[in-house]
């Protein structure tokens, strides 16, 4: 496995970018008889992911000559050899293959490995001319009838270059007990150098490209910098990672026809953009080509499944303010084909637990939660939303029609182990989802919804500008008395969460950072929730072991 940079190493951006590409060119062109490991030529790490009982995919990206930096749309075309086997000695190859690495992919390689044994450990590497890049651990699902005792995974989501360092990487990297990364979106921002809030109104790194990235070369380049992160690299090299985009790899608050933050008359029409955003995830991300479609479903033998969700490709646009538009049947979060998909999946799921990878938050946050039976004249006449006032509708609360069609389905299936796992809103929560909020828990709960914070992008504290824990604890008091099913909420915190799912119960555990600007930061553990097998309600729990 690579080993772990030192704070000098993390510290420093890519400002040596001339010297790296050189280098890499001379690796690249070296004939000696020995590979010898190159950090210019695979200048961007290995990783993994969508781990299959047969299959998982690789990726790397060459530098095979100083013209071929991300984005450039230049360079020669080059043969890339990849080679997986079962030790990292590499003695034995189980699989190998040869892939032309090309400027119309960004020289970026991805391989779908297949034909593998079921819940297998493999180290894979790839060979450039006389360059061979750092090894990756890679681990394939268990088979589907298999009666998987444990499954854990590493949460994540939103993490800013521009922020801080990505400490939460670094310390899931430490870690041996992990399944595999799932990362809920926000990935990479895309905004201008800074021009998304961070510590002291000054990034401890800066965004490249310097404007807002709008171009396919603009994404390349971003996704490149992004992955030059040594704790980044490290974490993709240690485990497979299941990915789902959310907005800001794309725009702010994207939605099927736009974004907010996207400007027609400035930056062109949105569908050329976000067709360049997609292709460049594609290219840089370990993902499963599947014709355009990023929403998937992953199983752990009969333990569990896990359904990610793509929520901003076919939503309708948010609605502004706290209208009785959020009710109306015709908007949709997830678009008609993918709410077929899901609900037809959960409904037949043959595994113990359901796991929804959920970009943006279930439950209903609102205030206060109101009964519709007995506040109709209020939701007539004043034009209340029939559930109460949602304060962020670019969540499910601003999409309640396809919250109460997944919610039904759960409820008729007579499934009891949901649980959404969830990103997005850079805090971290712990809820039961009620039937009614107004009415909870008498009319029952359904699921169980674990929100984890962002790695470093901006929570209450910094985008108010006011120090930690100051003000925060009383936005919490309030979010707890008019929500009741929320059990767990913490509004300043950076860190990442730890999911373990036995037969017997999922559990969440939360780990926050110190400050997000230190290179060093350590973890602590802060809390953990839990829900037993057959239950829809959350208790505390004690910490994992």
């Amino acid at each position: 496995m690579p080993t772990t940079p030192t704070a000098e190493h993390v510290s420093r951006r890519a400002v040596l970018r001339s010297s790296i590409l050189a280098a890499g060119a001379a690796a690249f062109a070296s004939t000696s008889q020995h590979a010898q490991a190159s950090p210019a030529v695979f200048a961007h790490g290995v990783a993994s992911g969508d781990p299959l009982p047969d299959a998982v995919i690789l990726w790397t990206r060459v530098t095979p000559s100083p013209q071929a930096a991300p984005g450039s749309g230049a360079g020669p075309d080059v043969p890339v050899t990849w080679e997986l086997a079962r030790s990292n000695s590499f003695d034995t190859l189980v699989a190998s293959g040869t892939v032309t690495a090309s400027s119309v992919s960004d020289h970026t390689v991805k391989v779908d490995a297949r034909g593998l044994a079921p819940g297998t450990t493999y180290f894979y590497r790839f060979r450039a001319g006389g360059a061979v890049s750092p090894t990756g651990r890679t681990f394939t699902a268990p088979s589907p009838d298999a009666a998987v005792a444990r499954l854990r995974f590493g949460v994540v989501s939103c993490a800013d270059w521009e922020g801080g360092f990505f400490s939460s990487y670094r310390h899931l990297a430490a870690r041996d007990d992990l399944d595999a990364v799932v990362h809920l979106g926000d990935y990479l921002y895309e905004y201008a150098a800074g021009k998304f809030p961070v510590a002291g109104g000054r990034g401890v790194r800066t965004h490249e490209p310097a404007h807002e990235i709008v171009s396919l070369a603009d994404y390349r380049i971003r996704h490149a910098q992004y992955k030059t992160d040594p704790n980044l690299q490290s974490l993709h090299a240690k485990v497979p990672w299941i990915v789902i985009w959310d907005d800001h790899e794309s725009a702010n608050d994207a939605w099927a026809g736009g974004a907010e933050n996207h400007d027609p008359l400035v930056e062109g029409d949105w569908a050329p953009r976000k067709a360049a955003s997609v292709q460049a995830y594609d290219e840089w991300m370990p993902v499963r080509p599947n014709g355009g479609r990023l929403y998937r479903r992953l199983r752990y033998g009969r333990l569990a499944e896990l359904s990610m969700l793509d929520l901003r490709s076919y939503r309708s646009e948010q609605v502004l303010g706290a209208g009785r538009q959020v009710d109306d049947p015709s908007r949709t979060m997830t678009g008609r084909d993918q709410m077929e998909w899901l609900t037809a999946g959960l409904a037949s799921s043959p595994t113990r637990w359901q796991l929804i990878g959920n970009s943006v938050m279930f439950s209903p946050i609102v205030l206060p939660p109101l009964d519709p039976r007995t506040t109709g004249a209020l939701t007539e006449l004043v034009g209340v939303p029939a559930g109460g006032l949602p304060f962020n509708t670019d969540q499910w609360d601003g999409y309640t029609a396809d919250r109460r069609r997944l919610i039904d389905t759960i409820t008729a299936a007579g499934l009891r182990n949901v649980v959404f796992l969830t990103g997005d809103i850079h805090t971290s929560w712990a809820m039961d989802v009620p039937v009614d909020a107004a009415d909870y828990p008498g009319a029952g709960t359904v699921a169980t919804e674990f929100v984890v914070p962002s790695v470093t992008s901006a929570n209450i504290d910094e985008l108010l500008g006011v120090p930690p824990r100051s003000l925060s604890p009383a936005l919490e008091a309030t979010a707890t008395a008019t929500n009741r099913h929320v059990q767990f909420v913490e509004l300043d915190s950076h860190g990442y969460g730890v999911l373990d799912v036995t037969p017997d119960a999922t559990q969440m555990e939360w780990f926050f950072i110190g400050e997000r600007t230190d290179p060093n930061a350590a973890a602590h553990r802060v809390a953990g929730y839990r829900v037993a097998d057959g239950a829809t309600r959350i208790e505390p729990a004690a910490p994992l072991v």
